[in-house]
């Protein structure tokens, strides 16, 4: 995307955000139309694949922190008219407003790299426009690119998250054309210096008493010329691939936990680095099992009898049994722990299995049972409730 690009397209809206919108309501909402949208999901459309170039471009620039805020600061500027053109002669008064096209050329940096204003941040646009006081300096051609980073999404069962699992990861992205190994030309040939700007990638005009340096139309700011175009990627050096990655998730992985593979995003502009990889684990409820940290838990239940006079309780865990033992007169909820029992990190350290036991109280009983139980009452103390009885008399 261009500088240009910056200043005429609204990525808020692209996304469905407001301005203010926080890095989460971002991410979530470009995760909503990046699914909705994918070439995936709707094959042969293409209004569909564009819709998601569409929000994958607005994300790389909203989804990062120094991107956003040099893509708000460089619209606030230009959008409020802070550069205008004034007069330049006896008799003229007033100004023109100023041509975005001055600054960036009718095609802007161009050819799919991220140029932002000529490749710096924000503040290298003026000294990309006011280049060495008017005296002609210019700005330097545009180097390598490093590559966007990617954002994939992996559904993983409960075990799988806990003891550590190798997948493959099936990937649809752009990566370097195989035919032409990226430099966009016919095999047999390779490209050419651009006869306009020489190869440096810029052209330098004059307006006035300032110079103004700007990618070189004629080669989009490349510095060569493709004459002869590659027949697989149409002289652009990249194609969209399908490629399968073998993606090793650790021991103790956790829902919504974001792994980060190096250098296994979309490959760099004209020799540049790749970009990062971002994996977003979904990890499947287990029927049996809950997590909190590095604890499993389990929630067992067990009878009235077995509440007041105690007993062994044998409880499964993810690789196999453990025997508690419940004391006499335990109530509903208590906790036992079984040590070691929950989630083993790769260095060793283990969680616990925390099993909350739950006293079930039938619904039906036998006359026997009844005859059982009104007989243990009978021989039982009340409960301790002296503290309520006296709230209760003060209404009475």
């Amino acid at each position: 995307m261009s500088s240009k690009d910056w200043i005429e397209k609204d990525y808020y809206a692209a996304l469905g955000v407001d301005k203010s919108a926080s890095s989460d309501e971002i991410k979530k909402s470009y995760r909503k139309l990046a699914r909705e949208s994918h070439p995936d999901h709707n094959p042969g459309d293409a209004g569909a694949e564009e819709r998601f170039k569409t929000v994958s471009e607005a994300y790389a620039v909203l989804g990062d922190e120094k991107k956003r805020r040099e893509y708000d600061e460089m619209r606030s500027l230009f959008g409020s008219g802070a550069f205008r053109r004034g007069a330049r002669g006896a008799g003229q008064s007033g100004g023109a407003p100023f041509d975005v096209s001055d600054l960036f050329g009718g095609g802007g940096a161009g050819g799919g790299g991220d140029a932002r204003f000529g490749g710096g941040g924000f503040t290298d646009l003026f000294s990309t426009i006011f280049s060495g006081g008017g005296a002609g300096g210019g700005a330097r051609p545009r180097g390598p690119a490093r590559g966007r980073d990617v954002e994939a999404e992996v559904a993983l069962d409960f075990s799988d998250a806990v003891r550590g699992v190798t997948l493959p990861l099936t990937l649809r992205a752009p990566g370097v054309c195989d035919t032409c190994h990226g430099n966009g030309a016919k095999p047999g040939t390779t490209p050419v210096a651009c006869p306009v700007c020489h190869g440096a990638g810029v052209t330098t005009r004059n307006q006035g008493s300032f110079s103004f340096s700007e990618p070189c139309r004629n080669c989009q700011g490349v510095g060569t010329i493709v004459e002869e175009k590659c027949p697989e990627c149409h002289g652009t050096g990249g194609v969209t691939k399908t490629r399968t990655l073998t993606v090793r998730f650790p021991a103790g992985v956790a829902d919504g936990q974001r792994i980060r593979l190096a250098g296994r995003g979309e490959p760099g502009d004209r020799g540049g680095p790749a970009g990062d990889l971002f994996v977003h684990v979904k990890v499947r409820p287990d029927e049996l099992f809950g997590r909190t940290g590095d604890d499993l838990t389990l929630n067992v239940p067990i009878t009235y009898a077995e509440a007041v006079l105690g007993t062994d309780l044998r409880v499964p865990t993810l690789d196999g049994t453990v025997t508690l033992r419940v004391p006499p007169g335990t109530p509903a909820g208590r906790v036992l722990r079984a040590r070691g029992k929950g989630v083993v990190r790769n260095d060793g350290r283990a969680g616990d299995l925390l099993v909350t036991l739950d006293v079930v109280v039938p619904a039906k009983v036998s006359d026997e049972a009844r005859a059982a139980l009104e007989t243990f009452a009978a021989q039982t103390p009340p409960a301790a409730r002296e503290h309520l009885d006296a709230r209760v008399r003060r209404f009475s």
